[in-house]
C-alpha cells in the first residue's frame, strides 16, 4: 500500500469539503477575512457550542445554519456530518475558541473525512498555545504541546513523570479552578526552581504574563483570586544528563594497548596500568600472564 496523496485543488469532486475554521481566543479583531468568508459560504457550520458561535456569527452578520458537534455527541454526529459531506454539502467546523482539534473537538471528523477521500481544508488563525509561547520569553523551539493534564491525581502524576527529562519548552492549558493543583503537581514532578510563565486571558483586555519559578507561581496562586483561562509555558529540564559509564577494557587489553601506543616494555606497561586502576602490580602481572 503506497502513500495517500490528497490534493486540495478544487477540481471535479462530488463530495463536499470540510473547512477547519479557527475562531478568536478573545479579541474578535483576530478573525481573518478568509475565515469570515468561509463561514458565509459553507452550507453548514458544525459548532462546539452553537450559543457561543451564534454570538460570533451575529457580530460578523453571518446567517449560515449551525449544528452542534462536541465531545458528548461525537458518536451520533459523526456519521451525519460525513453523510452530508458525501452528498456534496460544504461544512465548516469550529470550536469555541482557537483551532479545531487542538484540545477541542474535530480530530475524529478529520480522520473520518481523510479515510473517505473527502477534502479537508485548514484555515490559519488564532491559537492560544503559540500566542503564549512566542511572548513567554522561554525558548520557543523546539517545544512540546501537551494541552490539558488529567484531572485524576494518579494519571496526572504519571503524565508529568514521563515529561521530567524533556529539555524542550512544555505547553499546558489549565482552567482557573484547577490551576493551583496543577502548579503543585508541576512542582512535585519538575522541582520548584524551574522557570514557568502563566499566560492569562490572551488577547483580552486583562491579558497578563506572570513569569518566575514554579515556586513563585504557587505562591502567587495561593495568594490571589484566580480568574481567566491559562496557558502554562514550562522551561525544559536544564540539568545536564548523566554521562554514560565508559566501557572498561580488560586489564590484559589495557596493557597491550599501552605497549603499542607508547612503545613501552611489558613490565613498565603493567606498572602504569596497575597505578591507573589502583591495583597492586602483582594483580595486573598475574592477569596479563594468565597466572593464578
Amino acid at each position: 500500500m503506497g502513500i495517500q496523496i490528497t490534493s486540495n485543488f478544487q477540481g471535479e469532486n462530488t463530495n463536499g469539503t470540510l473547512f477547519l475554521v479557527p475562531t478568536p481566543i478573545g479579541n474578535l479583531g483576530d478573525m481573518s477575512p478568509r475565515a469570515v468568508k468561509t463561514l458565509q459560504e459553507v452550507d453548514l457550520i458544525a459548532a462546539e457550542d452553537t450559543r457561543n458561535t451564534q454570538k460570533l456569527l451575529n457580530h460578523f452578520e453571518i446567517n449560515t445554519k449551525q449544528i452542534s458537534f462536541h465531545e458528548y455527541n461525537t458518536k451520533e454526529r459523526l456519521p451525519q456530518l460525513v453523510a452530508k459531506l458525501q452528498q456534496g454539502l460544504d461544512i465548516a467546523q469550529v470550536s469555541d475558541a482557537g483551532m479545531p482539534s487542538i484540545s477541542d473537538p474535530g480530530a475524529e471528523l478529520v480522520q473520518a473525512c481523510v479515510g473517505r477521500g473527502i477534502r479537508v481544508v485548514p484555515i490559519p488563525g488564532p491559537n492560544a498555545a503559540l500566542t503564549a509561547l512566542i511572548a513567554s520569553g522561554l525558548c520557543p523551539q523546539p517545544f512540546l504541546f501537551y494541552g490539558f493534564l488529567s484531572r485524576k491525581n494518579t494519571e496526572r502524576k504519571e503524565q508529568l513523570q514521563g515529561l521530567t527529562q524533556q529539555t524542550i519548552s512544555l505547553i499546558f492549558y489549565e482552567a482557573p479552578h484547577r490551576l493551583l493543583k496543577t502548579l503543585k503537581s508541576l512542582g512535585e514532578a519538575f522541582g520548584t526552581t524551574r522557570q514557568i510563565v502563566l499566560c492569562r486571558e490572551l488577547t483580552k483586555r486583562y491579558e497578563e504574563f506572570l513569569r518566575g519559578t514554579i515556586a513563585d507561581a504557587i505562591e502567587w496562586a495561593n495568594d490571589s483570586e484566580i480568574k481567566g483561562e491559562f496557558v502554562l509555558i514550562v522551561e525544559g529540564n536544564q540539568a545536564p544528563l548523566p554521562e554514560e559509564p565508559k566501557a572498561v577494557l580488560p586489564l590484559e587489553e589495557q596493557v597491550d594497548l599501552l605497549i603499542k601506543s607508547e612503545n613501552l616494555k611489558t613490565n613498565d606497561a603493567i606498572k602504569r596500568i596497575a597505578k591507573q586502576n589502583k591495583l597492586k602490580k602483582q594483580v595486573v602481572y598475574n592477569e596479563y600472564h594468565h597466572l593464578k
